[in-house]
């Protein structure tokens, strides 16, 4: 074998260009890092049924979650009725399924608001400092100095009883924690050799923060938002159960459960199927947040 070959042979040369032998890509390694986690994949297999069983509700669930029946008020889990009923009859079954679209859709677009707002504010406040970062660090400081469920409560009742305000009212209290998040991610990174020698051919500030931090920055703001996704569910279940979220009757496990206090003698089951719903969405999102924190970590 020649020089040459020897050289390609230990680097990997193949017809797709060079590379090293062995060396996989980041998010394959990441991959491989979750699959070895039986936890993460328990709960990404959980996650994935509740999302299928979202989208497919209107062909999933057995019955109408709105259609009442007083011929089977409060019934106990049967062949019939999976979960039992409710007060009025509704199968508790259907009404689990239709009421993840709500829980769901709250966690999802609420993250969704707070990484809009929070991530560039975050990024600008800790690339540009002086004033900037003070105004927008005392804003955030302000509002985390409120407990998370007490201002989403506070802002949910301001814009008035509904699932899109109550949306709204989560992300934008979640916000301050991506904005917190991502000042420290860029404060660490525009120290680092590759910005400044970005910055020296002359780079401008925009372009360093979006095409150079950012990507850097992505994975420890992926874990977060998995991690506030779970806390948005729970948020969302508790002001629908205060009245403040999805409105009656349209299915949702807090107002689910808000019913349910009333009969919980008589008919523990109507509490039982919802809060095991709640628990079992809110655990999973935590076991994949917490295997990618793991899987994400350049240190590994």
């Amino acid at each position: 074998m020649s020089e040459g070959a020897q050289v390609a042979a230990s680097v990997g040369e193949g017809p797709s260009g060079p590379g090293v032998a062995g060396v996989d890509s980041p998010a394959r390694l990441a991959l491989r890092q979750l699959a070895r986690r039986p936890a993460a994949v328990c709960g990404a297999a959980v996650l994935l049924l509740v999302l299928v069983l979202a989208l497919l509700a209107p062909w999933v669930a057995p019955y109408d979650p709105l259609a009442t029946s007083w011929s089977a008020v409060r019934k106990a889990p049967s062949a019939a009725h999976w979960f039992g009923t409710d007060e009025v009859g509704r199968d508790l079954l259907s009404r689990v399924i239709w009421g993840a679209r709500a829980s769901l859709s709250a966690g999802l677009v609420a993250v969704v608001i707070a990484v809009a707002i929070g991530l560039p504010l975050g990024m600008v406040a800790g690339y540009l400092g002086g004033w900037v970062d003070m105004v927008i660090g005392r804003l955030t400081d302000a509002m985390l100095a409120i407990p998370f469920l007490i201002l989403a409560i506070a802002l949910a009742a301001f814009l008035g009883p509904s699932l899109t305000n109550a949306m709204i009212a989560i992300g934008v209290t979640a916000t301050p924690i991506f904005v917190r998040l991502a000042r420290g991610q860029v404060i660490q990174a525009r120290a680092e050799d590759w910005v400044e020698a970005a910055r020296a051919v002359g780079n401008p500030r925009a372009r360093i923060l979006v095409r150079h931090i950012l990507p850097n920055i992505l994975p420890p703001v992926l874990v977060q938002a998995t991690l506030t996704i779970a806390a948005a569910v729970i948020a969302e279940a508790s002001l629908s159960f205060l009245g403040l979220g999805q409105q009656p009757p349209a299915p949702s496990w807090g107002s689910m459960l808000n019913t349910a206090q009333r009969f919980l003698t008589q008919a523990p089951w109507m509490a039982l199927f919802p809060g095991a719903a709640i628990f079992v969405t809110v655990l999973a999102f935590n076991l994949v947040g917490d295997a990618l924190r793991d899987a994400l970590d350049p240190r590994r």
